[in-house]
């Protein structure tokens, strides 16, 4: 339980820091209102479905990925802004971090899903699913973004974050889709070691 506790006070830390004069007060709002929901029902599944702590690790650094992008809006972001000067990028591309982290966190937490509740009985398609469902929320936050602009007008803009770029929404699905294959690839052996450890993992994962 030590590592939750720790895990709660950076994230209320870094939540408290996020709404204390942010650039923009409606955006701050909509970026992190995700997270404080995202967290509200893992705090209240707890006692039901507790994830392993690495996975509980992997949605706190996405929080506070969204908490960041909130308090400065992601097209304003201080060191993406000096990473643009120094590779003369055209535009502030911390947006991109939070889409690959939209992408890897989602598809690790689906797969501690499916793995405990044993929703697919044929690993072979295993990793092939999860990313088509990190895919479909990813294109779903873009029809959420899409909407709020329309319904709020100028107010919207920093929340949408194109930046001028035509392909935006596009280049968001696919750093999504990148991070949930990353995640994959680099992380299920650590997951399925906290998994083993607990002794929930099915032995058609066990490899």
């Amino acid at each position: 339980m030590k590592n939750i506790y720790l895990m709660l006070v950076l994230f209320f830390g870094t939540l408290i820091w996020s709404i204390v004069n942010p650039k923009e007060g409606f955006t701050c709002f909509l970026e992190i209102i995700p997270a404080i929901i995202g967290v509200s029902i893992v705090a209240l599944t707890f006692k039901k479905f507790r994830f392993t702590d690495f996975t509980y690790f992997l949605i706190l650094i996405h929080c506070i990925i969204l908490f960041v992008g909130g308090h400065y809006t992601y097209a304003e972001v201080p060191l993406f802004d000096y990473i643009r000067e120094i590779f003369h990028q055209s535009r502030n591309n911390y947006d991109k971090v939070g889409h690959f982290a939209q992408g890897l966190v989602p598809a690790m937490i689906i797969r501690e899903l499916f793995i405990r509740k044993k929703v697919i009985s044929n690993p072979s398609f295993f990793n092939f699913i999860i990313v088509a469902i990190c895919l479909a929320i990813s294109a779903a936050y873009e029809w959420i973004e899409w909407w709020v602009s329309l319904a709020t007008g100028d107010g919207g803009d920093a929340f949408l974050g194109t930046q001028g770029y035509v392909w935006d929404t596009q280049s968001d699905m696919l750093f999504a889709t990148i991070g949930a294959t990353v995640g994959l690839i680099l992380f299920s052996k650590i997951q399925d070691k906290q998994l083993r450890k607990t002794q929930i993992i099915p032995e058609i994962f066990i490899k």
